[in-house]
């Protein structure tokens, strides 16, 4: 689906979407409060992880009888928060529990399908036909910047789309994307038989050219967004992708692919990006991904497995590093499943009860927040709207709740209505 497409036929039905509230939100009389994390690295499944299967374990139940029973796909495990259980794919992430919080009861009414939820979930926003809402990392690297001048301040490994992009913000609020932890961001390294002088000089030829631009134009926005891809593709900055320079019992410690993606997020931080985007959605190892329909439920292990073995390196790598409190670790996805199973063993969409994610980042955690039903469908507890998910991120890193954005000279919250979790600020 491509943008045009997305935006021209999804403005009618936002209007009839509601995003839950959350019961703990805080007062509008209360202060809101103010973290202290510099970075966030921001993992996105994409399809729609089980919470179920994953971080809101009830019964167990099954796939293959006749007729088959609602539950839970595994076992569930106890965790290093008494109380709190994971699924047994997620030991050792449950060894981590202390230093995270489930968020067990995020939910919204959108219609379930990924474009929305994918919207939903990285802008906070129903979708509309006169504007194009920024994503939160185009969000966060706009009003904090970057914490280190010779790092962008928003990057993304994975593909892009316009959910993840800069919206009204504008060109200067994009990414930095690439797409394997290989080859660099896309189009920054240099071809070697073009040295410092021969782009020097390119550049002066394009001056005059470039100084007829009007400040004020959005083209001028591009103008300054290529001269800040010229200044980062140096050696300098481009050091930071060499995952050879790390150990090798590190690296093996991190897994396959998408483990060596947060791996390189990690370094990525201590560089200086404020916001980095890990995607790990397009290998598809067990089939389908996170959209877990039909007989991809049957290997969804296989993804859980590789998001515990990258998700606990990373926490006890960023731990090590001395960087974990101020490094905000959030996990999303579009929505959930429901613990029915279709006729082949598979689970749908449902958004009106699933987990997210936050580790790290100097909260009060808890292992898990919010209660939900017998079968993960109904939150019966403290529900978490999208909404209040990004003011609770946006306040870990120090950004008021009521800060301002501007489309133009038209005045934007920087969430829709959204409030800070108060339980996990000390």
């Amino acid at each position: 689906m491509n943008r045009r497409h997305f935006l021209t036929h999804t403005g009618g039905l936002a209007g009839a979407a509601l995003a839950g509230r959350s019961a703990l939100a805080l007062p509008t009389t209360t202060a809101a409060p103010k973290g202290k994390a510099e970075n966030v690295v921001f993992i996105w499944l994409g399809g729609g992880m089980s919470q179920i299967d994953t971080f809101d374990p009830k019964h167990r139940g099954n796939s293959q009888a006749s007729p088959k029973l609602a539950g839970s796909e595994y076992a569930a495990i106890d965790t290093a928060v008494a109380g709190v259980q994971f699924c047994e794919h997620l030991s050792r992430t449950a060894k981590l529990a202390d230093r995270l919080t489930a968020l067990r009861t995020v939910n919204h009414h959108l219609v379930d399908e990924h474009a929305f939820g994918t919207n939903f979930v990285h802008t906070g926003r129903l979708i509309s036909g006169s504007i194009t809402y920024p994503s939160i990392g185009s969000i966060i690297g706009h009003v904090r910047g970057a914490v280190n001048q010779d790092a962008p301040p928003y990057m993304l490994i994975g593909y892009p789309n316009v959910s993840r992009g800069s919206g009204f913000l504008g060109a200067k609020a994009g990414y930095v994307y690439l797409v394997d932890t290989d080859s660099g961001p896309a189009g920054f390294s240099r071809p070697e038989d073009v040295t410092p002088l021969r782009v020097d000089r390119r550049r002066q030829l394009l001056q005059p050219l470039v100084e007829r631009v009007p400040d004020d134009s959005s083209i001028s926005q591009y103008r300054t967004a290529q001269a800040e891809a010229l200044r980062l593709a140096g050696p300098e900055f481009m050091r930071h992708f060499r995952l050879q320079d790390e150990p090798d019992a590190l690296r093996n410690a991190y897994g396959g692919e998408f483990g060596q993606r947060c791996l390189l997020a990690r370094r990525l931080v201590q560089a200086g990006v404020r916001f980095v985007e890990v995607s790990h959605n397009l290998n598809f190892i067990n089939g389908t991904g996170w959209d877990t329909h039909f007989e991809g439920q049957q290997n969804q292990h296989i993804l859980i497995n590789e998001l515990d073995i990258a998700l606990s390196a990373l926490l006890t790598d960023l731990e090590q590093q001395g960087i974990l409190d101020k490094t905000l670790v959030a996990i999303g996805t579009e929505f959930g499943r429901p613990a029915e199973y279709d006729a082949r063993g598979g689970r749908g969409h449902q958004g009106s009860c699933f987990s997210l994610v936050l580790a790290g980042g100097g909260l009060k955690h808890q292992g898990a927040y919010g209660v939900t039903d017998e079968i993960s469908k109904t939150v019966i507890e403290n529900p978490v709207s999208v909404p209040d998910f990004h003011a609770t991120i946006h306040a870990a890193l120090g950004i008021s709740p009521a800060h301002e954005l501007f489309d133009g000279s038209r005045p934007i919250p920087i969430t829709d209505q959204g409030k800070p979790i108060a339980a996990l600020f000390g």
